[in-house]
C-alpha cells in the first residue's frame, strides 16, 4: 500500500513579495524618457549641477530620516534598529561627497546649501521623515531599497555617460558619490534582503511596500520638469 506524504510549500520570502508587488513602480521609473537619455547620453554640465544640487539633499537627509525611524522601532523591530545603526554609522557625511562632485564640476555648493531642491525631491524627503515619525517606522526600508536599487543598478552607467559627455575621466573628479554608491549600494541590497526576511508583521510589510513604490514614483519625478532641471540658472 502506499503512503502519501503530505508536505507544505515553503513560505514565500518577504524581500520576493517585496520586488514583485514594487517592479511596475521600479519599471516605470527605468522607462522615463529623461531618465532613459541620461543613461546613453548623460547630461549638460548645467544639467549635471543641478542633479547635484537635488541629489545633495537627497543625501543630506537620509541619516536624520533613518535615525527618526530607529527611535520609534521597538523591541519588536529590534534588529530593523540595529540595522539602521548601522547604516547611519555608514552613510553620514556622504552628502559632502555630493558637494565635493559639485565643486569638482565648477558647481557653487554655497548656492546649493542655501537653496531648497526642487518641489519632487521636497515631497519625497517629507514623505519618508512622515513614515518615520507618524506612520510605521519600518517604512523606511521601503526608502532604503528603491534608493540602493536605483544607484546600484544605475550610478555606475550615469557616471560614464555623463562623464563622456563631458569629455571627463568618470574616475577623476566630479564623480565620487555615483562611482562609490554603485558598488556599496549593492551590498546595501543584499543586507537588505536578509533583514526583511525577519519581517511579518503584516502592517510594517505593507508599509515597507507602499515606501517603496512612493520613492520611486517621487524620485522619477525629479526627471520630469519641476525637477532638477528647475534648478538650472
Amino acid at each position: 500500500m502506499s503512503s502519501i506524504v503530505a508536505t507544505k510549500s515553503k513560505p514565500v520570502s518577504f524581500f520576493i513579495t517585496l520586488l514583485e508587488t514594487t517592479d511596475t513602480s521600479r519599471r516605470e521609473f527605468e522607462a522615463i524618457p529623461k531618465m532613459t537619455a541620461m543613461l546613453n547620453r548623460g547630461l549638460s554640465l548645467a544639467e549635471y549641477r543641478a542633479f547635484l544640487h537635488d541629489l545633495y539633499y537627497v543625501v543630506w537627509h537620509f541619516c536624520p530620516t533613518m535615525a527618526a525611524a530607529a527611535a520609534r522601532c521597538d523591541d519588536r523591530f529590534r534588529q530593523v534598529r540595529f540595522e539602521l545603526y548601522e547604516r547611519i554609522e555608514e552613510e553620514k557625511g556622504h552628502e559632502t561627497w555630493v558637494l565635493e562632485d559639485l565643486e569638482a564640476v565648477g558647481g557653487d555648493s554655497a548656492r546649493v546649501r542655501n537653496y531648497p531642491p526642487s518641489a519632487p525631491v521636497q515631497c519625497m524627503i517629507a514623505f519618508n521623515y512622515f513614515c518615520a515619525e507618524r506612520a510605521h517606522p519600518c517604512a523606511v526600508l521601503g526608502m532604503l531599497y528603491s534608493l540602493e536599487v536605483i544607484a546600484s543598478a544605475y550610478a555606475a552607467t550615469l557616471a560614464q555617460s555623463i562623464a563622456k559627455a563631458l569629455e571627463r575621466n568618470y574616475e577623476g573628479p566630479g564623480f565620487k558619490f555615483l562611482l562609490s554608491h554603485s558598488a556599496m549600494d549593492l551590498d546595501h541590497v543584499a543586507k537588505l534582503n536578509t533583514l526583511v526576511k525577519t519581517i511579518d508583521d503584516p502592517q510594517a510589510q505593507e508599509a515597507i511596500v507602499n515606501a517603496t513604490r512612493v520613492n520611486f514614483y517621487q524620485f522619477g519625478r525629479m526627471f520630469y520638469d519641476g525637477g532638477f532641471t528647475s534648478l538650472m540658472p
